[in-house]
This record gives structure tokens, sequence and C-alpha cells, in this order.
């Protein structure tokens, strides 16, 4: 309906920029470690390894506390827990200007992982409150366009702050982990401000506007086809939950594996910093409006799983080029097809489990299949900086990322045969 299209139109306007936002500043402050390290690692005397185990071990802390955070939102609303969220995060990220060796670099990358838990699950439990299934997955698709768009600026911007080595004292690394960690504090308190608890909270709808959200969301629960869970139990033993946690550690193992290495993989390749900082971007600028049009095309199929499990292979594709072909151009954009590939799984992905995980079951289901998919967080760097340490060439980490994104491949297959997605509502058309 026209009407409805409206209406969600307004909804994504008031709300998703905001997410966007918080979204960038999030995944920029955790992976503006990738550029830091081009001069961090030389001057605290990091090797590759310790790197890669440091990059990784954010992932631990963010297992550790994933599923209890996400439930504390559920109960105490997003606004609240989403800015104490920012603005812990933003504090330990700015922080880690003052890592002096391995051991506090290890602590403070853990700690920024367990400040940060929470955070995505939470945000796609917070969409599941607005849209339904028809709608659910554009929306998490422009959500999580602020991730590539995050590297992409943070890539130029992240090489321009290291040149600023030496000011009041301090190495250029040190001002990128202060200049973009800080930020996350203030847009803590804009959250406080501007992100309402749900359409009951909203008080830029009209009581209309509240009930008809309210419909949709209650007939698209309506129609939901098999097991729906809407207890924390039960859905933490469903296979579905298990086999897309492993589809999304493999997804998760590619997009850090990848994307924490790459500065140093095109560095690698002979170009200057503020060079790396432009090629590094290019790839992610694809990436944005990929998976904006990829997570509409899902939702216009009314389809899930091929849509995921397509671009994942597409990834596998460009990752068997970059290692049959290391080290020059073709490499170069085989690492980016592999890149936009990962990016544009990530929509239709978190579109899955609200098709059969409601109310506390989405809440603690969600945030499970995000705590094991991050483990591919800690995997990803760190088998990426064991292989550059041990035989000079990065070849048998991205074979191991590439094994791991054929098996995500498979199970997300398996979901396909226990899921469906609900039957279209004739007075929900999508556009």
């Amino acid at each position: 309906m026209a009407d409805d299209e409206a209406l969600y139109r307004k909804v994504a306007a008031r709300i998703i920029p905001l997410m966007m936002l918080m979204y960038l500043v999030a995944f920029l402050d955790r992976v503006n470690i990738s550029f830091a390290a081009l001069t961090m690692n030389a001057d605290l005397g990091l090797s590759p390894a310790v790197y890669g185990w440091g990059a990784g071990i954010f992932f631990i802390g963010y297992f550790l506390f994933e599923v209890p955070s996400n439930l504390i939102l559920e109960k105490v609303g997003a606004r609240i827990w989403m800015a104490r969220i920012m603005v812990t995060w933003g504090l330990v990220s700015a922080t880690m200007a003052f890592v002096e060796g391995p051991t506090s670099f290890y602590v403070l990358r853990f700690l920024l992982g367990a400040a940060e838990a929470g955070f995505l699950p939470g945000m796609i439990l917070y969409l599941t409150y607005w849209f339904p299934q028809a709608r659910l997955s554009r929306f998490v698709g422009l959500f999580m366009m602020a991730v590539p768009l995050a590297s992409a600026v943070g890539a130029p911007v992240s090489a321009l702050i290291l040149s600023a080595d030496g000011f009041w004292g301090l190495k250029g690394w040190q001002w990128l982990f202060i200049i973009e960690g800080l930020p996350s504090c203030g847009l803590g308190l804009v959250v406080i401000a501007f992100l309402p608890d749900g359409p009951a909270n909203a008080k830029w709808l009209s009581d209309d506007e509240r009930a008809r959200i309210a419909a949709r969301l209650d007939d698209d629960r309506s129609r939901r086809p098999g097991r729906v869970h809407a207890a924390l139990g039960p859905a933490l033993v469903d296979a579905r939950v298990w086999l897309l946690g492993l589809t999304y550690f493999g997804v998760v193992v590619g997009l850090y594996g990848v994307g924490l290495w790459l500065p140093q993989l095109v560095r690698g390749m002979g170009f200057s910093i503020a060079e790396v900082g432009i090629l590094t971007a290019l790839p992610y600028l694809v990436a944005a409006p990929a998976m904006l049009l990829w997570g509409r095309h899902s939702d216009r199929k009314g389809e899930r799983v091929r849509h995921v499990a397509v671009p994942i292979l597409m990834t596998v594709a460009g990752l068997v080029v970059a290692i049959l072909w290391p080290g020059g151009i073709v490499s170069l954009v085989a690492l980016a097809v592999a890149s936009v590939g990962i990016y544009a799984t990530l929509g239709p992905f978190w579109g899955l489990p609200p098709i059969f995980l409601t109310q506390t079951a989405a809440a603690g289901g969600i945030a499970l299949i995000n705590s094991v998919g991050n483990l591919g967080g800690f995997l990803g760097p760190s088998i990426v900086g064991w292989a550059l340490e041990t035989t000079r060439s990065s070849a048998a980490g991205l074979m191991v990322i590439t094994a791991c994104l054929i098996v995500s491949a498979i199970a997300v297959a398996l979901v396909g045969w226990r899921v469906r997605m609900p039957a279209p509502a004739t007075t929900d058309a999508s556009p």
C-alpha cells in the first residue's frame, strides 16, 4: 500500500541515519587498528603474529558479553543501553593511544570488544521493532552500509591522521586512536536525546501510524511458517540458530581476515601510505551501494538463503584468484571483489533470524548468532598474521579464509531446508 510505503520511508528517515552514524563510528573504532599498524607495529616492536592476535582478541571480549548485553537491552530499552555502549567503547578506543607493548595491546583490545558487545545484534533487534519481513533486508542493508562507508571514509582520513606524527609529542597512530575514539562518547549523548526505544515512544509518529506499524508486525508474526520461538531456551538449542552462527563465522573470518590486513597487504605491493588510503577505500565505495541493492532484491524476491550464498561464493572466487596471482594488480582487484561479496551477504543474512525468532528469543538468538560468528573475527586476522610470519606470504591464511567461507555456503544451504519466508501480505506489498 502506498500509505505504508510512505510510513516506512518516514520511519527510515528518522532512525536509519542516526543508526548508520552510530555503526560507522563503532566500526571505525574497531578497525582503525589496521591503519595504526602501519607505524604502530614498528614503534612498539609488534610482530605480525602479535598484531594478528591482538586484532583478533577483540572478538573474544565481544563473544563473552554479547548475549547478556542484548538481553539487558531488551529489558532497559535501546536508547539507554546503546548510549552506554557508545560511551564506554569510545573511552576504551581513545585509551588505545597509550598502548606500550603486547600486554597492554591485548588487554585494551579485549576490553574494547567487551565494551562494544551487543551493539550490532541490538541494532538488528531494534530494526525488527519497526519493519516486517517483507521490508527488513533492505533496511538492514541500508543500516549496515555504514560498515563499508566507515572503511571508505576511514582509510584516507586515517592515512591523513598518521601524518600528524610528532604533534604535541604524540605519534600519528596515537592521534588516530584519540581523534577517532572520543566522538563516540558525544554520540552517546545524541542517542539519549533522539533515539526512541520503539514505535510506541516515537513522538514524531501519530497514533494511527503507531497502530499501523503494530498491526503490520502482528500480521507478519502470524504468517511465519514452521517453528517460531519467543522464549529464550528453545531458541538457544534450535539447530537453525547454530547453523546461522556457523554461516556468520565464515563470513566474519573473511570480513576481518581481509579487512584488518588489507592496508598492510596493499602497502606490501609498494604503495605509499597516502596511496594505500585511496586504494583500500575503493572496494568499500562499491560495496556500500551493492549492499543496499542486494538487500532490496532479497526483499523483492521474498528470498534470503540464495541471497546469502551467492555473494559468499563470489568472495570465494575473488580469494582464489588472489591466492593464484599474488602481489599485483590482479590480486588487488580480486581482493576488492571479495570485499564487495562479503558485504553484500549482510542484509539478507540478518533478515533470516527474525523469521523464526521473536521477543526474548530474538534478543538472545540474534546475539548468540553474532557472538559465535564474531569468533571468526579472532581467527581471520590471527591466521593471516601467522601465515605472514611463518611463510612470508598471505596465501596460506587466505586459503583458510576460503575454506571457512565454503563451509558458510554449505551451512546456509542447510538453513534453507529449515526456514521459509512468510507468505506476502496483501496490505504490505513491496515496492
